[in-house]
C-alpha cells in the first residue's frame, strides 16, 4: 500500500453545475429488463481497503462489533425505505437475522445478504407502483374527511400488501390534491402523477452494482462519523467537477431527501446566490429549459436533476420549487435562472454602509458582507502580487470604510459555510496584535496551533460579528477567537457546530496496482477547538446576543446529526484578552430586549416563526379539499392584514381586499438593521 499524505481540508463543497440533459433511456424498466445485482469480484479488495483506511485514520477510535453493526443495519434500512412505506413487517423480521452480522459481512467481504435486501426492497417498490399506475386512474372523492400521515418514521411497518398499498393510495391523493388546488385539471393530474411515479419506478430499477455497494459502504462510514463517505467511480467524478467549479450551471449544492431534491447550498458568485431567489433547504419538483414544458422530479435521483439543470453558460433553466420556509399547504413557486460560471470575483467582500439615528445621535456602521473563505491560490502561486483573499480584500475595504468615516464595522458571516483555514486565521489578525487563533487535535492526540503572528493591527474601533445557523466551519473560527478575545461582540443564532477535518483519499492511489477502477474515501481526521480549549465541533458559537431563528437546533446542524463527534475541550493556549466586551454584554442585552419587545416587526418575525415550526411539526395532512381551501385562505388573509399593519405604521397606502402584493413593506434586513443598533449601544458604552 503506498504512502497517503494527510493534510487538513476545510472546505465547502462547491456548486452543482451544468451539461445539457437528454433522456435517452426508456422511461421504464420492465420487470424482465430489471438490472442483475450481485457484489463484483472486486468488492472484498476493496472493503477491506476502506476498512483498513477508515480505522487507521479515523479521529473517532470505533470498534467493528455488533453495536456497530446494528446501527448499520438500521441505516441501510432507512436508507432505502426511511418512510416505511415499501417493506412489510414480515420482510424487516426476516432481516432482523442479519443485524448482528454487518460487521462480519464487512471484515470478511462477503455482499450477498446486503444485495438481497436490496433486491427485496426493489420487489416491493415495484408491487407498489403497479398498485399506483391504476390507482392513479381512478378519480379521488376529495369531499371524504381522512388524513394522510406525511412522516411514518414512528410508524409501525404495513403488515399486508394491502395496508401498504393505502399508505400509498392516500400519498398520491394528497399529490393529487396539491395539483388540483395549483390550478391543474384532472387529466393533467393524472399524466403529471404517472410520469412522476414512472419516474420512482425508473429511479428504483436503475440501481447498479456500484449503486447498492455505496449505498451500504455509506450507511457504514455514515454510521461512525456524518463527514465519513465513500464515493464510488462516479460519484468521485462529480464531486471532482463540484469542486473545480469549472462547469456552467446555477451555483447550487443539492441533495435528495426523502422523494425531493433539496438545496443544501448556494455557491457565493453563482446565479442562485446573485438571484436571491433560491434559499438553503428549499425543495426542487420541476426543471424546465428555457420555454420548454416543466418536468416533474419529483422522485428523480439526484445526478439525474443535476443532469437536467445542466447548460451552457448564457441558457435558462426554470425551477419549480417548494420555499422552505412554507407550510404544507405551499403553492409551487417558478423562478427563472440564467446559468453561468462561478467567479471568484463574485464571491468576495463586499461593504455597505447603515446611516441611522439613534437616541439623538447619527451613526455611520460599516458591514462587510464575506460569503465564504476564499483565497486564488494559482495566483499566488504565479507571484501575483494582486491575487485576491479574503483578508486582502477586507483589509482594504477597512482601508475605505475608514476614510467614509464609520463609526463600527460588522462582519457579516450569515450563510458562510466555510472555506480556506488559513484565510480565517489571517482575517483574524486584522483585529488582533497576534496570537493563536485556533487548536487542531489530530486522530493521535498531538495537538497544532494555527496563530496569527503579524503583530500590525489593521482596525481597531467597535467590532461586530453577524452569524447564524448557517455559518460554519471556518466561520466558526474566526467567530470563536473574536468571542475568545473580546475584540467583538457576536450577534445571531447559534452557528452550524462543523469542527472536524476531512481528509479526501483515493483508493486508487491507496494500492501498488489494481485493474478495476475503486472510488474515494473522506474521513475525518482531526478536530478543531478554540483558544479557551472547548472544540466548535456540534456546539458551534454561541452568540454574545442571541437573535431569534427560524431554524430548529434539532433539525439542522451538527448537532442534529445522530452519529455527530461529540463537544468535548482541551487545555486552553495561552493568549492575552484584546478587548472588554463582556462589560458590556449585560446592558447590551437589556437595550436589545427593550428594542425588540417595543417592534413590531419582531412581533411579526416571532409570529412567524412560530407558525412555522407549527407547519413543520404538523403530521397530519387534510385529504378534504375544502378543509385545505379553508387552511389556504386564513394564510393569505393573514398574509393581507400583516401588510396593512405595516403599512399603516408607516403611513403607506392600504392595500384593497384581493389586491395584489406587489411590493412588501417588511424591512429589506431586520437582523442586519438590529445588530447595526447593539453596535452603536456599545459604542456610547465604551466612550463612557
Amino acid at each position: 500500500m503506498k504512502k497517503i499524505i494527510l493534510f487538513l481540508l476545510l472546505a465547502v463543497t462547491a456548486g452543482i453545475f451544468s451539461t445539457q440533459y437528454k433522456e435517452t433511456d426508456p422511461l421504464v424498466l420492465t420487470p424482465d429488463s430489471l438490472i442483475v445485482l450481485a457484489p463484483k469480484d472486486y468488492y472484498p479488495e476493496e472493503t477491506e481497503i476502506v476498512n483498513t483506511l477508515v480505522s487507521r485514520y479515523h479521529y473517532r477510535k470505533y470498534k467493528l462489533n455488533d453495536s456497530l453493526s446494528a446501527e448499520i443495519f438500521d441505516r441501510y434500512i432507512e436508507a432505502l425505505d426511511h418512510n416505511k412505506s415499501y417493506f412489510l413487517s414480515s420482510d424487516i423480521n426476516e432481516f432482523e437475522k442479519y443485524k448482528n452480522q454487518f460487521d462480519d459481512f464487512l471484515m470478511k467481504g462477503e455482499l450477498n445478504a446486503i444485495y438481497n435486501i436490496f433486491k427485496v426492497y426493489r420487489d416491493r417498490a415495484n408491487d407498489r407502483f403497479d398498485f399506483i399506475e391504476n390507482a392513479i386512474k381512478e378519480p379521488f372523492d376529495f369531499t371524504v374527511n381522512e388524513f394522510y400521515e406525511a412522516d411514518r418514521k414512528d410508524a409501525q411497518w404495513p403488515a399486508t400488501d394491502e395496508e401498504a398499498n393505502e399508505i400509498w393510495r392516500k400519498r398520491i391523493k394528497n399529490d393529487a390534491l396539491n395539483l388540483k388546488l395549483a390550478g391543474k385539471d384532472p387529466d393533467s393530474t393524472v399524466i403529471t402523477l404517472s410520469r412522476r411515479y414512472e419516474n420512482y419506478r425508473k429511479a428504483i430499477n436503475q440501481y447498479d452494482n456500484e449503486d447498492v455497494y455505496q449505498l451500504f459502504m455509506n450507511s457504514y462510514t455514515q454510521s461512525i462519523d456524518p463527514h465519513t463517505n465513500y464515493f464510488s467511480p462516479l460519484t468521485s467524478e462529480n464531486f471532482k467537477i463540484n469542486m473545480s467549479l469549472s462547469l456552467e450551471g446555477i451555483g447550487a449544492q443539492l441533495q435528495q431527501e426523502d422523494d425531493y431534491i433539496k438545496i443544501v447550498e448556494i455557491i457565493p458568485g453563482g446565479p442562485a446566490y446573485k438571484s436571491n431567489k433560491l434559499k438553503r433547504n428549499d425543495k426542487i419538483i420541476g426543471v424546465a429549459q428555457g420555454d420548454d414544458e416543466m418536468v416533474d422530479v419529483v422522485g428523480w435521483r439526484v445526478t439525474d436533476v443535476v443532469q437536467l439543470i445542466r447548460g451552457p453558460k448564457g441558457t435558462t433553466v426554470r425551477l419549480l420549487i417548494l420555499p422552505s420556509d412554507a407550510g404544507i399547504n405551499a403553492i409551487p413557486k417558478e423562478i427563472k435562472l440564467v446559468r453561468d460560471k462561478v467567479k471568484l470575483e463574485e464571491q468576495a467582500a463586499k461593504k455597505e454602509i447603515l446611516d441611522f439615528k439613534q437616541d439623538n445621535m447619527n451613526y455611520r456602521i460599516g458591514v462587510i458582507i464575506i460569503p465564504t473563505f476564499y483565497n486564488d491560490f494559482e495566483a499566488q502561486q504565479r507571484g501575483d502580487k494582486d491575487y485576491r483573499s479574503t483578508t486582502r480584500d477586507v483589509k482594504k475595504i477597512i482601508a475605505e470604510l475608514k476614510v467614509e468615516g464609520v463609526d463600527g464595522i460588522i462582519i457579516d458571516l450569515r450563510n458562510n459555510g466555510g472555506g480556506a483555514l488559513n484565510e480565517a486565521i489571517d482575517l483574524t489578525g486584522l483585529f488582533i496584535k497576534d496570537g493563536p487563533v485556533v487548536q487542531v487535535r489530530n486522530s493521535d492526540g498531538s495537538v497544532q496551533v494555527g496563530a496569527d503572528s503579524d503583530p500590525d493591527i489593521v482596525y481597531e474601533g467597535p467590532l461586530a460579528v453577524l452569524v447564524n445557523r448557517f455559518s460554519a466551519s471556518a466561520s466558526e473560527i474566526f467567530s470563536g477567537a473574536i468571542q475568545d478575545y473580546e475584540r467583538g461582540i457576536i450577534i445571531g443564532e447559534q452557528t452550524y457546530g462543523k469542527g472536524t477535518v476531512q481528509n479526501l483519499i483515493d483508493l486508487n492511489k491507496a494500492v501498488h496496482s489494481n485493474d478495476d477502477k475503486l472510488g474515494q474515501v473522506k474521513v475525518t481526521i482531526a478536530k478543531y477547538y478554540r483558544i479557551n480549549g472547548g472544540s466548535t465541533q456540534s456546539l458551534g458559537v454561541i452568540p454574545d446576543i442571541t437573535l431569534p431563528s427560524s431554524v430548529d437546533a434539532d433539525e439542522f446542524g451538527e448537532s442534529s446529526e445522530e452519529s455527530a463527534l461529540p463537544w468535548d475541550e482541551i487545555n486552553p493556549t495561552k493568549y492575552k484578552i484584546a478587548g472588554n466586551v463582556k462589560d458590556f454584554l449585560s446592558l447590551l442585552n437589556t437595550k436589545h430586549k427593550e428594542r425588540v419587545e417595543a417592534s413590531s416587526e419582531f412581533d411579526y418575525l416571532l409570529e412567524d416563526i412560530q407558525n412555522s415550526k407549527e407547519d413543520r411539526n404538523r403530521n397530519q395532512i387534510s385529504l378534504n379539499e375544502e378543509v385545505r381551501k379553508k387552511e389556504m385562505e386564513k394564510e393569505e388573509e393573514e398574509k393581507f392584514q400583516r401588510e396593512n399593519e405595516r403599512r399603516k405604521v408607516k403611513g403607506i397606502e392600504l392595500l384593497n381586499k384581493g389586491e395584489e402584493i406587489k411590493e412588501s413593506s417588511a424591512p429589506d434586513d431586520l437582523y442586519l438593521d438590529e445588530s447595526a443598533k447593539i453596535l452603536a449601544d456599545l459604542i456610547v458604552l465604551s466612550i463612557g
